[in-house]
């Protein structure tokens, strides 16, 4: 058998879950497989020690108490000094759609409840074998992200500019459906007067600027190198119309989407 199923390298474990009386069986095999262990039972004060401890993988709860656990990854995802550490999600009676934004969100695989000790440990192995050998993955298995080899030149464990870039991300990821204010905040960790304080500070924009800037932007690059319709690209980046979108072009840009569709073309021809 391959070494995937079978490290026996001791790592650190931080585990972050609320469930105490569920952790018991866990906690017991990870420390008889000799695995060093870190324990939180709060979303936040997990992501804060997880910066200070470096453990070598993250074991998860989806439904923490008083938020959620892809709150915490998403932090954990959005700061150099961590995102680089395997975060494997645990939960209980999960829905496709919440498996499948587990790894939407940054972790590496996930573990349903009840626990059955082997599995979790064969899990870990993979996971960090992939995370030690910067390995490729066999079929259906995520790869790790690796540690990065030069951090940015940026304050370590600075919460705000976390919760700003995890914001962006978010926004990036889904221009056509961005969701309010209060509800991009909430799912981020935070509060809207902080998130704005927090994107203000370290964008130099207000939320609302920097989403219509990526859609516009995002929409260059559609009219430049897809087929879509003038409409249907407004629809993908979150416009209500064409006309609106047409209106907010020519303001940022200078020229209407089909102006802008047409040059693109004319220079490619060029070229």
């Amino acid at each position: 058998m391959s070494y995937w199923f079978q490290s026996s390298e001791r790592a650190h474990i931080m585990v972050i879950d609320d469930s105490v009386d569920e952790l018991q069986v866990l906690l017991a095999a990870l420390r008889r497989a000799g695995h060093r262990i870190s324990l939180d039972f709060d979303a936040l004060g997990g992501y804060r020690r997880a910066g200070v401890l470096q453990p070598d993988l993250i074991l998860l709860d989806m439904h923490l108490e008083a938020s959620s656990g892809f709150e915490t990854c998403r932090l954990l995802k959005a700061d150099h000094t961590t995102a680089h550490i395997p975060v494997i999600f645990l939960t209980a009676g999960a829905t496709l759609e919440e498996r499948l934004t587990c790894l939407r969100e940054g972790g590496v695989d996930y573990i349903l409840k009840p626990f059955e000790p082997e599995e979790v440990l064969v899990r870990i192995s993979v996971h960090l074998a992939l995370a030690r050998r910067g390995a490729h993955p066999p079929d259906g298995v995520a790869e790790a992200p690796r540690r990065p080899s030069e951090p940015e030149a940026e304050p370590p464990h600075d919460l705000d500019r976390v919760i700003a870039r995890a914001a962006q991300r978010l926004i990036e990821s889904d221009l056509a459906n961005i969701p309010p204010l209060p509800a991009l905040a909430a799912r981020v960790g935070t509060h809207e007067k902080r998130l704005t304080r927090a994107f203000r500070a370290h964008t130099g924009r207000t939320v609302l600027e920097f989403a219509r800037e990526e859609r516009l932007s995002r929409a260059q690059h559609l009219l430049a190198q897809s087929r879509l319709s003038i409409e249907e690209v407004a629809h993908a980046i979150g416009f209500s119309g064409a006309a609106n979108f047409t209106t907010a072009f020519k303001e940022r840009f200078g020229s209407t989407p089909a102006a802008y569709r047409q040059l693109s073309r004319d220079c490619t021809c060029d070229a």
